[in-house]
């Protein structure tokens, strides 16, 4: 089996550097996709109580015949639950729908800036780190100046920042601030839901190396450190994307790809977006 890279979190929690995604898989799909990810060797998993398919991936696991402790979960506290006591009591919901006793990474989903004081949820999250049952926690869609907060105002640097991160989103000033204060980078959308397959820069490589535009995209996100983990319901696609350690890009590569940026997202602008569920 590939051996994924592991990377050493900042409280000493080991994370495989390549998972799989559930966003946007209906409930119906997802246990069948997490299934197919498993068997294929994926050893990490990344949902949300937002995405809605919490349950069908605690039933994945529970189905695989893999123990507990070899697959690294993570989940993430939905948008109308920022409160402290809500937070806590969304928690034990995101334990119950994926039937585990513990959770390996929880995190703040989006900060909203003018829904709550960010501050309050996290210091929830540190409860629930406290308690042994979320081994890691840490935030996504965070800004520095968000994560500046919590370093100031709290006892807990969050172990991981989840932004979405792809050659046309290189996101290098957001990842070189977590970077120097120890949080580990994840990259959602690894390649702008598709939108970077396409581009001549990326398929020349590719071409090169006799490798697909998203192996080639996925490898970028992998030799600049950040986790990641795309996301499908096909299981070539999601075979294609495990193969990313039979091969290297060359530092003309990696700058070649990184000079594609336009800061152009496919998701919202964290300092704006305030979005929560009715």
């Amino acid at each position: 089996m590939t051996q994924v890279p592991i990377i050493t979190l900042n409280n000493g929690v080991e994370i495989p550097q390549l998972g799989f995604g559930v966003f946007q898989i209906p409930p119906a799909d997802t246990k069948k996709a997490t299934l197919d990810a498993l068997e294929v060797g994926y050893r990490h998993i990344d949902t949300a109580e937002m995405y809605g398919n919490e349950k069908e991936v605690g039933q994945a696991i529970a189905e695989s015949g893999l123990n507990r402790e070899d697959v690294f979960v993570t989940s993430k506290l939905n948008n109308g639950f920022h409160e402290h006591d809500a937070a806590l009591t969304a928690f034990d919901g995101t334990l119950a729908a994926l039937g585990f006793e513990y959770i390996d990474l929880f995190l703040i989903h989006w900060p909203l800036p003018a829904v709550g004081d960010l501050v309050e949820t996290w210091k929830a999250l540190e409860e629930i780190h406290q308690s042994g049952r979320a081994r890691a926690i840490g935030v996504s869609n965070f800004q520095p100046a968000h994560i500046r907060r919590l370093l100031d105002e709290t006892d807990t640097v969050p172990a991981v920042n989840q932004i979405e991160i792809h050659p046309y989103l290189t996101q290098d000033d957001v990842r070189a601030f977590d970077f120097d204060n120890d949080i580990a980078n994840e990259a959602w959308s690894p390649i702008a839901q598709g939108g970077v397959l396409g581009d001549p820069v990326i398929q020349k490589i590719a071409g090169r190396l006799g490798k697909s535009s998203a192996q080639v995209t996925l490898r970028w996100h992998i030799q600049r450190g950040d986790i990641v983990f795309p996301k499908s319901v096909t299981l070539s696609r999601v075979v294609e994307n495990f193969e990313l350690f039979d091969f290297e890009l060359t530092d003309d590569d990696i700058a070649a790809i990184t000079a594609l940026n336009k800061n152009e997202r496919t998701g919202p602008n964290p300092d704006e977006f305030n979005w929560i569920p009715s």
